[in-house]
């Protein structure tokens, strides 16, 4: 499969040069979403029934696809040049179709007053060569869930705010407990949660043509803070084979001290493990000297075929305006990318504190967290390439099969062999 969406990559250029989508009615706009039916589908419905009002004789056909399927589904509509105009991507997929030429450069298309609604970090992680490829619909910051009977046996009234403190805590944590302090998988496709730790350790990842430079001192002393953790026995063994799907077990059985997850996880943990839940309170991220946490974005972009492009970029302002981004991350539990939207949600949830409970709590310290929060690893192509040649050999360091210093040479040369050959 990843072979056979390369190729189609590497053709997404060829097949947007034969022109724009034909369209079977060109008064209609394709609207495709990722996973929101049928739960959202009032409030969708609504937001498009509100923007066809006013726009009268123009008619949204909204799709939306599973997870799984969208990137496939995408590119086939590309090549068949039947492409939906307004579409919901991650950043790494829209960050490969902007390389490609697949999405409408959006800069010079929107009013300034529009660009200042999103939060600033987040509206430049969308940017490629100085060109906005997409707009920021809704955010999930991470934030730590901590078993407070765990913490209060191994001696913690609170978990570690850095990673500097965090070798000291998991050490209490298994010395007193018998537990682990925490789970952070280096399955080579799993969570970027590792690698945006090295960020917040200080590491450049890559120059501005794509060659590495993780191998440095700050990265040298990361891969030996991992590598270092793991061999101790302070890690969970299933690190290196399993991924954040095995944290949240592991959490949910008491296994684990905290948890790095998103509010919207609290609802799971109460309802399969009650007692975990009871015991848990939220606590800010775990960051780096500099306190930067990360925030995970869900874009929305306009197809380079769209036969009616002023019209999809409209539309894709509609929907991710300030009230409209209200809406959703009330009935959804996220966070919006509108400066104006997040400040009336965090109003909102401080006003309910002790009525929402637990969750309220978590969601308003998730949206505190934004104040800090960046993407801390941008979707610059080919970064899942780079995170499995790091998480492979950092794997090989752990299991005590070469140094850390021996693995992050390795990662580099690996690295720069594939960047030399995709940007010479």
């Amino acid at each position: 499969m990843a072979v056979k969406k390369r190729l189609l990559l590497l053709g997404l250029l060829a097949a947007l040069l034969g022109g724009c989508s034909p369209g079977p009615k060109p008064n209609e706009l394709q609207f495709w979403t990722i996973q929101l039916s049928p739960k959202f589908d009032p409030l969708i419905r609504s937001m498009l029934a509100e923007w066809e009002e006013q726009n009268p004789g123009v008619n949204v056909r909204w799709t939306d696809l599973p997870f799984g399927s969208v990137e496939r589904k995408l590119l086939a509509a590309v090549f068949a040049r039947t492409a939906p105009d307004v579409v919901n991507l991650n950043p790494l997929f829209s960050a490969n179709l902007a390389s490609k030429g697949g999405l409408l450069p959006l800069q010079q298309r929107l009013t300034p007053e529009v660009k200042a609604s999103y939060l600033p970090r987040v509206l430049k992680a969308a940017e490629q060569d100085g060109e906005l490829y997409a707009l920021p619909w809704y955010l999930t910051a991470r934030i730590t869930l901590a078993n407070q009977r765990l913490l209060k046996a191994a001696g913690y009234s609170q978990p570690p705010a850095t990673w500097a403190e965090v070798p000291a805590y998991a050490e209490a944590v298994k010395k007193r407990t018998g537990r682990y302090a925490l789970f952070v998988t280096v399955v080579p496709d799993g969570s970027a949660e590792l690698l945006e730790s090295m960020v917040q350790m200080g590491v450049q990842l890559v120059d501005e043509r794509y060659r590495a430079t993780f191998n440095s001192p700050e990265g040298r002393r990361a891969f030996a803070f991992w590598t270092d953790l793991y061999r101790r026995g302070l890690l969970p063994r299933e690190v290196v084979s399993q991924g954040f799907r095995r944290a949240i077990e592991l959490y949910q059985s008491g296994e684990l001290a905290q948890l790095a997850s998103g509010a919207e996880f609290l609802a799971t943990i109460q309802t399969n493990a009650p007692q975990v839940a009871a015991d848990t309170v939220p606590y800010p991220p775990v960051t780096g000297a500099d306190g930067a946490a990360n925030v995970a974005v869900m874009n929305l972009a306009v197809s380079r075929q769209s036969r009616r492009p002023q019209l999809a970029v409209d539309l894709a302002s509609f929907i991710t305006n300030p009230a409209n981004q209200l809406r959703f991350a009330q009935a959804a539990r996220v966070l919006p990318s509108s400066e104006p939207a997040l400040k009336e949600l965090e109003q909102e949830l401080a006003g309910a504190q002790g009525r929402d409970g637990l969750v309220g709590a978590a969601r308003l310290m998730s949206a505190e967290t934004l104040a800090r929060a960046r993407v801390l690893v941008p979707a610059d192509p080919g970064i899942k390439r780079l995170q499995a040649i790091i998480y492979g050999q950092l794997q090989r360091a752990m299991l005590g099969r070469m140094s850390s210093d021996a693995a992050i040479a390795e990662a580099e040369r690996q690295w720069n062999a594939y960047a030399a050959a995709r940007w010479p």
